[in-house]
């Protein structure tokens, strides 16, 4: 299981992911993003914003755009590159409440 901070870091490096993609036409740019770690019995949800995420709080959103739900270490291992994200959503990992284009620009992250 990976620590409270380990996730923290975790979603904002996925932040910085999506941020990548906002340079690329049709990328994700402005959104709200959830990320409820399940082992942890912890949402972290803020805002995804000029390559950042603001306002990272454990929190949960009201209605976040980009919802994900996932164990502490499949977040970990996802960012780091070792679980691939068509795998974890294969396999039920992980579990994704998003748009059609947000979808498809998550998947081409990873």
């Amino acid at each position: 299981m990976a620590t409270l901070q380990e996730c923290h870091d975790a979603v904002e490096a996925l932040a910085a992911k999506l941020a990548l993609l906002s340079d690329k036409p049709r990328g994700i740019a402005d959104r709200s993003l959830s990320c409820h770690v399940t082992d942890l019995h912890t949402t972290f949800s803020g805002h995804m914003r000029n390559g950042l995420i603001e306002d990272l709080t454990t929190q949960p959103a009201p209605k976040a755009q980009i919802n994900l739900r996932l164990a502490s270490e499949d977040l970990v291992a996802l960012t780091q590159g070792q679980l691939h994200i068509g795998h974890a959503l294969a396999t039920g990992r992980l579990k994704i409440d998003a748009s059609l284009m947000d979808l498809l620009r998550l998947k081409s992250m990873f």
